[in-house]
């Protein structure tokens, strides 16, 4: 296992960083009058993901900061989801389209949910420095 020195180096945090950029680059098909909507709300959710991983990692040295903001992050990715069923109702995504980013979004969470499950690993390493 490599050794992880910078949130950068998380299999989550690049995970969500890419699916985050494209649904920057599907939402810009969005209808314009949702600009201020839907696709405002899910590109702050998706987005948020990072920046809230980012933040727990940084918090490593408390364990109940860390796993609040970890907990924080797995919200938004489902947000995410929430929205992107919004998108498949208006039919902004086609079926494929849609299974496609939310499987992506499952993982995430699922991933997030397995860093709340082991804060104890994550936040040890931070206490030795």
């Amino acid at each position: 296992m490599a050794v992880i020195r910078s949130f950068r180096d998380l299999d989550v945090y690049i995970l969500a960083r890419d699916e985050a950029k494209k649904i920057f680059v599907i939402s810009k098909g969005f209808p314009k009058d949702e600009r201020f909507s839907l696709t405002d709300q899910i590109r702050r959710s998706s987005r948020a993901v990072n920046a809230m991983i980012a933040e727990g990692w940084a918090r490593r040295r408390y364990p109940a900061a860390f796993i609040n903001k970890i907990d924080e992050a797995l919200g938004e990715a489902m947000e995410t989801q929430a929205w992107l069923d919004h998108a498949l109702d208006c039919e902004y995504l086609n079926r494929q389209q849609y299974s496609q980013l939310d499987d992506a979004w499952q993982k995430i969470g699922a991933m997030l949910n397995r860093m709340i499950e082991r804060a104890d690993d994550f936040c040890r390493s931070a206490s030795r420095r």
